[in-house]
């Protein structure tokens, strides 16, 4: 039998807004997060000098976004498997 995968991490938090430039912008001002206009923020794993080199995302989207499609949620968290 196969082993069974597991997650190993998270790989991305997406998420929708009205206005996700400003709303990315504050939490770049008030708690610090390495936002790049366009991109989102990537989180390097650093901590961690057992884990496979990655990076959590985290983005805002578009409230008008089709990229979440077929789904309703107004997001999505990527896992990482291995």
């Amino acid at each position: 039998m196969a082993e069974r995968q597991r997650v190993t991490g998270i790989g991305g938090v997406f998420f929708k807004s009205r206005d996700p430039e400003a709303l990315s912008q504050w939490y770049a001002r008030h708690l610090g997060v390495p936002y790049k206009a366009g991109e989102g923020a990537a989180f390097r794993w650093a901590d961690d000098p057992q884990a496979d080199a990655g990076m959590t995302v985290w983005s805002a989207f578009p409230a008008g976004t089709k990229y979440f499609d077929p789904s309703p949620a107004p997001f999505m968290i990527d896992f990482r498997v291995a």
